[in-house]
Parts: structure tokens; C-alpha cells; sequence
């Protein structure tokens, strides 16, 4: 059997009853059989950024971050959309990740995007302006397919799971792309 292909999977919202953690387990449950997505369960942790405290040395939980991006083979990045943007949230997780620039984990590392949103856009905004970002950090964004979840209190039942069946065919597309890019990149030793 071939080695798991591991995803550090990042939903960019604290809330505990958010639709992108809800999101990001039913990538979990898609996943092909040999990846494996471990979410990120410490965003709520990590420093608002400060570069006064990074020349201490970068806090715990931002090592995580580092170590959980470094160790995968991908990232699946759930985000939500707030104000046409990114989460302040994720936007922080990010920054500090990329400090020092020449360090930053995401370099070389293909992310694939998803987000939900009760907007009748999904997450599109959100995902462009991630888009650059990520490329500043020398990420291989895949470029779809895009999965948008709009209006997605209407997608999950009661219990949080991902009702909808062409959502769930739609992220399990893209779990597939995100998994043949891993491959790609091990192969290729990047």
C-alpha cells in the first residue's frame, strides 16, 4: 500500500459551530483512500502578528502551524468569506507562517481552496484575494476546480454534515486534484 498522502487541512473561522470546520471534516470523510487530511485545531492560539514578538522567537502555536504545513504533503484551506476577504483570522495564520519570507512553509507546497458561505457567491472574493496570498508565499494554488459553497446553511443537515450531493461530488473533485498534485510534487521531489 502506498504512503498516505497527508493534507494539513486549515478552516479559517474560530466559531465552534462553523460551516467551514463542518467543511473541512466532510473533506476528511471524501478524501481519497490514500489521503489523509489532519485539521489544524489550534487558529484560535495563535498572536494577533507582531513583529516585536517574533524577534523572541515565534510563539508555540505558531511553531504548529509551521510544523503542520511542513509535514504535509498539501493543504486544504476551508476559508469563509467576510467582508468581500479573507478572515482576519486566517490572514494572521498566514502572516505569521511566512516570517521569515525565506522560511515560509507553504513555498512549493500545493493548497487547494474551498469555502462556505450563506452568501449567494460562496466564498469567491475570499478566494481570489487568498489566492494572492498564498502565491507571495511561493504556494502551488490549484487553480480548481473551485468549489463555492453558497447559501451553505441549506447544504449541511442538523448534525453538520454535508448533505448536499453535488457539493459533496464537487469537493471530492477537488480533493482528487489536490491529491494528484501532492503526488505530482513528491514525485518531483519539490
Amino acid at each position: 500500500m502506498a504512503e498516505k498522502i497527508v493534507v494539513c487541512g486549515i478552516a479559517g473561522s474560530l466559531r465552534a459551530g462553523s460551516f467551514n470546520k463542518m467543511l473541512l471534516r466532510a473533506a476528511g470523510e471524501l478524501a481519497p483512500a490514500e489521503m489523509e487530511i489532519r485539521p489544524f485545531g489550534r487558529m484560535a492560539e495563535i498572536p494577533l502578528y507582531d513583529a516585536d514578538l517574533e524577534a523572541k522567537g515565534a510563539p508555540e502555536p505558531v511553531q504548529a502551524l509551521k510544523r503542520a504545513v511542513r509535514e504535509a504533503a498539501a493543504v486544504l484551506v476551508c476559508t469563509p468569506e467576510y467582508n468581500w476577504s479573507v478572515p482576519g483570522v486566517l490572514k494572521n495564520a498566514i502572516d505569521w507562517a511566512s516570517r521569515p519570507p525565506s522560511e515560509t512553509p507553504f513555498a512549493g507546497k500545493p493548497v487547494a481552496l474551498t469555502g462556505a458561505s450563506p452568501g449567494a457567491v460562496g466564498t469567491a472574493r475570499a478566494q481570489q484575494h487568498l489566492r494572492l496570498v498564498l502565491a507571495s508565499n511561493g504556494a502551488l494554488v490549484l487553480p480548481g476546480p473551485e468549489v463555492l459553497v453558497a447559501r451553505c446553511q441549506e447544504k449541511f443537515d442538523a448534525s453538520g454534515k454535508l448533505a448536499d450531493e453535488a457539493t459533496r461530488r464537487y469537493l471530492a473533485r477537488l480533493l482528487e486534484a489536490l491529491a494528484a498534485a501532492a503526488r505530482r510534487n513528491l514525485t518531483t521531489g519539490r
